[in-house]
């Protein structure tokens, strides 16, 4: 994808199914001239239709002809330069759902001059039109993508710049330091100080710790944005696919009484509490000669590095020795702060106590039971108590990875500053720091980047957006 390529773009910006309505969006300098080819306000009129008669913002029913057959009967919707989502002459077509009709409508605009859109290259002629910054644009896909309340709310903060006010602010500030030490620079001579040495580095710090702040909350966005990944790991017909099940309240797993049913993770999405839980069912944990059920043990325990949390399952209705097998292999694979100890199949004919249970440090779970069931999931989100997910508009959140690596950045240019100023360095070395400072803020709302960087950014956006 080029940095900007003039051609006129369109796409289909709704999902391509039998839905009541369909949108196919324009944009660029032709897309009024081709819409004045093929849209006319009244049945068998031989008046063409012209945009530019027409204010922008407005709606107009009509029909889309090709040549002199109807396709179909639409809404037009008009949005004139520079006031349109992408900054051009922008042109939205709400059709009647289905497959048929839509690319019909589809391939007559690029038949009359339009091109495919490429992904996400409405918003990122949006982004070079001066209509948003990167960090919101970024927080469009961020939106698009959000699954719970929480990751909506987030998305929606930074896509109304809370995260691009604060860069900018900030960036004003270093602005305002470098000044007084350029200023000095010019007066070296007269030796005059417009800025003492601590009372810099106390402002240098003063910035450096809130965006050290706004790193560590990088944990607490990851969460908000992609969820938590957990993993019900065990040895086989210890009940993970039928708690997968219940969790699901579908029967998305396979149960069977045979050992080593599940022979690959399943992965669905589940959210409790406000946060997104992407669990995952895996293999019984065992050794096996069966090559098919060997790889699907392999890949479970590489979900299980990669877990956030572990539901560790042993069932209840084992004999006591292979229990205690069990719980001893927990404790020396599994027992970390990550992990949760659940003795399945309580609604059976248990060979172990509650007190045992209790001993163990243990919760009972039955897919039969639903305070029990309630009780896990309680306790699942209870373990990410202590990641304090802010719904205030007020506090920003760091959602995005490639946010959290220019920050470093800056924060690792703010500390070059700092050991120059404890070095009695003189203010150019200071100032070259803080200016690299300065550019890393830039990458994260665009001002500062490349056609590498914008290209991959842009390619993960759904076409039409």
């Amino acid at each position: 994808m080029k940095l900007y390529n003039p051609d006129t773009i369109v796409a289909i910006s709704t999902a391509l199914s039998d839905a009541a309505i369909s949108l196919i969006r324009i944009s660029g300098e032709k897309s009024f001239e081709i819409v004045n080819r093929i849209f006319k306000k009244k049945k068998s009129s031989s008046q063409k239709f012209d945009v530019d008669k027409h204010k922008s913002h407005t709606i107009h029913f009509g029909y889309i002809y090709d040549n002199d057959e109807i396709i179909d009967e639409v809404l037009l919707y008009i949005y004139k330069k520079p006031n349109s989502y992408t900054g051009e002459n922008l042109i939205e077509i709400s059709c009647h759902g289905g497959v048929y009709v839509t690319r019909r409508i589809f391939s007559l605009i690029i038949k009359n001059g339009a091109r495919h859109a490429e992904p996400g290259e409405f918003t990122k002629r949006a982004f070079l039109n001066g209509k948003m910054d990167l960090a919101q644009a970024e927080a469009v896909a961020d939106l698009i993508k959000s699954r719970t309340d929480l990751a909506y709310k987030s998305s929606i903060s930074q896509l109304e710049g809370s995260l691009s006010d604060f860069i900018k602010s900030s960036r004003e500030e270093l602005i305002k330091i470098i000044s007084l030490i350029e200023i000095e620079l010019d007066f070296s001579e007269e030796d005059i100080e417009f800025i003492k040495k601590s009372e810099l580095k106390d402002k240098i710090n003063s910035l450096r710790e809130k965006y050290i702040k706004l790193i560590n909350s990088f944990i607490e966005g990851r969460i908000i944005r992609d969820g938590l990944n957990l993993v019900i790991a065990g040895k086989p017909n210890s009940g993970k696919s039928s708690l997968f099940n219940s969790l699901l309240s579908s029967n998305r797993a396979i149960v069977s009484d045979l050992p080593g049913t599940t022979r690959d993770y399943l992965q669905e999405n589940l959210v409790i509490g406000g946060i997104l839980f992407n669990l995952i069912d895996t293999a019984g944990l065992r050794f096996t000669k069966d090559e098919i059920e060997s790889e699907g043990v392999k890949r479970s325990y590489e979900k299980i590095k990669e877990a956030d949390l572990i539901l560790f399952l042993i069932d209840s209705t084992s004999n006591p020795k292979e229990i205690e097998e069990n719980y001893k292999y927990f404790k020396e694979e599994f027992d970390t702060d990550n992990a949760i100890l659940c003795f399945t199949k309580t609604d059976l004919e248990m060979q172990i106590s509650y007190d045992y249970i209790n001993e163990k440090k243990g919760i009972p779970v039955s897919i039969y039971n639903i305070h029990l069931l309630n009780n896990l999931k309680q306790i699942m989100v209870e373990r990410f108590s202590h990641v304090q997910i802010s719904q205030s508009k007020s506090e920003i959140v760091l959602t995005n990875i490639r946010h959290k690596d220019c920050l470093e950045r800056v924060v690792d240019s703010l500390d070059k500053a700092i050991e120059s100023i404890d070095a009695g360095m003189s203010g150019e070395f200071i100032s070259v720091d803080l200016r690299n400072a300065i550019n890393h803020l830039g990458e994260i709302t665009g001002e500062f980047t490349n056609e590498e960087v914008l290209n991959y950014i842009f390619s993960k956006f759904c076409i039409g957006k």
